[in-house]
């Protein structure tokens, strides 16, 4: 598949993702952390603009002056940014103005690979901003779903997709990998980000990790065990957070006469206990762990199994703290920013989640979030 095609695809498949939306779902933003599906589809075109047609598209005229304020995300190489919890404020322009920035953008695109097409750096770019449109593809349906959950109708989206319901049928047992020293990181030609170079060696013990994810049914257990009362299985920092927001069960989760239903993008659902239980804070996954004497595996255990673990289902929360590899080096200018600014704070997860768009899920991929996390597709594998 060519670079042009690669770049319609996945401009094509943020649009069907918007396909089920009214014009009132595109603008509001229930909480900071989730953002408009208007701002995602500005954001991600105007990353296009920025970083590939302002420098290598000779006389190109912007869609929008403004649009470099109201759309950058984090880059602070680029200027000055709106607040991102102001997104939803962004009413004007409209959401028909942003899509035909989109084809403004597209259009331009297609230009410049007619006039460059086998130039490397621009390639390169593009296969960056393709990889960047699909994370906000994932971002789009899981900040949706945030906001459509704070309406009290349990509004119906889409209708099974991304409902979370993939059961593993096989018997749980727990995987055992031998003592040594393993090579980690990304080792192919295909595309990485830079937080996955640096192949390097890393010495575990043996240790033994489970081939299947904790269930819901597993989960209810640690509930009705009054796990959300008990200090001894929680950090103190996990402690303080769900004392604080009064939690006691997951995201999404209600229960109804003395049944649980979760909400999904497919409305108000009585929950499969047999499915792999998600949005789940790293908190919370490190509590289920200690509750039932396993733990969290780090993230190179998870990497070194990944080839005898089906995964693909949620996200899985590692023990590891998210860290440069040894001799990584961030990348000059706003390309340098992708990745590397994060390193502190937050904890890595590996695998993938029935949200992650096609294509864009690898055994070396480095996601990452803070540890109070709980709206996306996360969930819990075990080890010991």
């Amino acid at each position: 598949m060519n670079i042009l095609v690669k770049y319609n695809t996945t401009r094509q498949y943020t649009k069907t993702l918007c396909e089920p939306l009214e014009i009132e779902d595109y603008t509001p933003q229930s909480v900071a952390f989730a953002s408009p599906p208007k701002w995602h589809l500005a954001h991600t075109t105007w990353f296009f603009e920025e970083m590939i047609l302002k420098p290598y598209f000779k006389d190109y005229k912007v869609f929008d002056e403004e649009y470099g304020f109201l759309f950058n995300s984090y880059y602070n190489s680029l200027g000055k940014r709106i607040n991102r919890g102001e997104r939803g404020l962004i009413t004007r322009p409209s959401v028909e103005t942003i899509y035909k920035y989109r084809v403004y953008v597209d259009k331009h695109i297609t230009l410049l690979l007619k006039y460059f097409p086998n130039d490397s750096d621009i390639t390169n770019l593009l296969v960056l901003g393709i990889n960047h449109e699909q994370q906000h593809q994932e971002l789009l349906i899981t900040d949706i779903k945030y906001t459509l959950s704070k309406n009290p109708i349990n509004p119906k989206l889409y209708k099974e997709a991304f409902a979370n319901n993939i059961v593993e049928e096989q018997k749980q047992e727990f995987i055992k990998i031998e003592e040594g020293i393993y090579t980690i990181g990304h080792d192919s030609n295909g595309f990485c980000y830079d937080n996955e170079t640096c192949k390097h060696r890393v010495f575990l013990e043996p240790y033994t990790i489970s081939n299947k994810l904790v269930t819901n049914e597993d989960y209810i257990n640690f509930i009705t065990s009054k796990g959300y009362d008990s200090p001894k299985y929680w950090l103190d920092d996990g402690w303080a957070w769900i004392n604080n927001n009064n939690l006691k069960a997951p995201l999404y989760w209600y229960s109804i006469d003395n049944e649980w239903f979760v909400y999904t993008l497919a409305g108000l659902k009585k929950i499969n206990l047999k499915a792999p239980v998600t949005h789940l804070s790293y908190y919370e996954a490190n509590a289920y762990a200690n509750f039932v004497n396993k733990r969290l595996p780090t993230e190179f255990e998870w990497e070194i199994a990944a080839s005898k673990l089906n995964w693909g289902n949620t996200w899985e929360w590692t023990n590891s703290a998210y860290l440069p590899y040894p001799n990584y080096k961030q990348e000059p200018g706003a390309v340098g920013e992708y990745n590397g600014k994060f390193m502190i704070n937050t904890m890595v997860l590996r695998g993938c989640s029935v949200a992650t768009s096609p294509n864009h899920s690898r055994y070396t991929y480095r996601n990452f979030f803070s540890p109070e996390t709980q709206w996306q597709f996360t969930g819990i594998r075990l080890a010991k």
